[in-house]
């Protein structure tokens, strides 16, 4: 699903199952890679950011040398804003909460992101409730930071684990069959000119929503 494309880059709204890039511990040779098959459309192209395997949205890839050094600078500093949503179960107290757990990524066998206050780095997730269910919430989660995982252990180190998210602490799901993430959106300013890309729902995210919201 392409969003936008340019002379500059390629957005697009990646489906689940699909791993960023070729490789990797968690990927399944059949299921192919966003990068292969982007080059295969578009010719030499360049990650800029990446998404988990499991997870649905928005991601940008450059086609330029030069326009990958400009995104890449615009992410380490953190002028893009980079916004989830996500499917949680439980349903939070708060309707705003900021969570700044230090992480430290690809912890043991299952290569977890934990909670460590003493080795882990810093990372800064800006919840916020957009609706309650019995039991469940659809939360936004603006990330400032961009570390693995981020999202799915920040969300259950406050005890609100992902829907289908069994690697942190969610029971199996009858909804949906991986960590219910969706990046939703994403915004930057590139050679002058603002850009705002959304990507909406894929099929399994939207009929789990559309389950919690009957009440199912």
């Amino acid at each position: 699903d392409i969003l936008h494309v340019d002379d500059a880059f390629v957005v697009v709204n990646k489906p689940p199952g699909i791993p960023s890039v070729p490789g990797g511990w968690a990927e399944i040779e059949s299921s192919g890679n966003l990068l292969d098959q982007l080059s295969s459309a578009y010719g030499k192209i360049w990650i800029v950011h990446r998404l988990d395997k499991g997870t649905s949205g928005v991601i940008i890839v450059a086609r330029t040398a030069v326009c990958h050094r400009a995104l890449s600078m615009l992410f380490e500093s953190h002028h893009v804003r980079k916004e989830y949503h996500a499917l949680v179960c439980g349903s939070p107290p708060w309707q705003e909460h900021t969570a700044r757990h230090l992480l430290r990524q690809d912890v043991g066998h299952s290569h977890r992101t934990v909670v460590d206050h003493v080795r882990g780095k810093s990372a800064v997730t800006h919840f916020r409730v957009l609706e309650s269910f019995a039991g469940h919430a659809l939360l936004q989660a603006v990330i400032e930071t961009g570390r693995t995982h981020q999202v799915r252990a920040h969300a259950a180190a406050l005890g609100f684990p992902l829907l289908g998210d069994v690697l942190y602490g969610a029971p199996v799901s009858q909804w949906i069959n991986r960590p219910a993430l969706h990046a939703r959106s994403l915004e930057f300013e590139y050679d002058g000119q603002p850009f705002a890309f959304s990507a909406p729902y894929p099929q399994d995210f939207q009929a789990a929503l559309s389950s919690l919201q009957a009440g199912a």
